[in-house]
């Protein structure tokens, strides 16, 4: 079995390590946080070290894959865990077995789909994402990297999501939409046009209220 480890130790981490293992995909190493000790457990989850130990703890054969359970509140920080390990270290995905993904999507390394998404044809997913619990992606839609769908968010086809966004739970987005970067959403925010500039979105139909 696949041994895993986890960058943070949080609920989101927390939340990870029960799915992979449940689910029967991953055996959980511990994981690494920078405001806890060595040999400190949270949860469930052993401290491993800091996270400038990380490279030397793969190295030294103690984990195969890398996870990062850092959620919505440290978006910028999870792209730069990304980008500093991507190229040294494998990254898991990770595809809870109640998905339906059609054999013509595409899902980034990095990635991770909690149970009960479904994921239609044609549609890309792009690395370091979180999909979380019931989400429907339509086909052909593209989910571009670092991007956080909420429970039960709802894209139609032909849909472009950009980078940093993060969709509150229970936002529809209508088809053909394109979102650019750093968009966050307020929950049950229904979205009919474009979002051309970044902020917090919310209502039905979405208005932008706050930059």
């Amino acid at each position: 079995m696949i041994r895993l480890a986890i960058i943070g130790s949080g609920d989101l981490a927390q939340q990870i390590a029960h799915h992979a293992i449940s689910d029967n995909q991953y055996k959980i190493i511990g994981c690494f946080d920078d405001f806890k000790s060595s040999e400190q457990f949270s949860g469930n989850l052993q401290i491993l070290g800091k996270i400038d130990s990380i490279n030397n703890c793969f190295h030294q054969g103690m984990f195969d894959e890398l996870i990062i359970g850092i959620g919505y509140n440290h978006i910028n920080f999870r792209q730069e865990l990304f980008l500093q390990f991507e190229k040294t270290i494998p990254f898991a995905t990770i595809i809870h077995s109640s998905c339906f993904i059609d054999k013509s999507a595409r899902i980034g390394k990095g990635t991770i789909i909690y149970p009960g998404c479904n994921i239609d044809m044609h549609t890309h997913i792009g690395d370091n994402c979180l999909i979380y619990n019931g989400t429907i992606i339509a086909h052909d839609s593209h989910i571009s990297s670092n991007t956080i769908l909420s429970p039960g968010v709802q894209i139609a086809g032909f849909c472009q999501i950009n980078q940093h966004v993060v969709l509150g739970i229970g936002t529809v987005v209508s088809d053909n939409i394109h979102i650019c970067e750093n968009v966050k959403t307020g929950a049950g925010t229904v979205i009919i046009k474009h979002l051309t500039e970044s902020g917090l979105y919310a209502g039905v139909p979405a208005k932008k209220i706050k930059s």
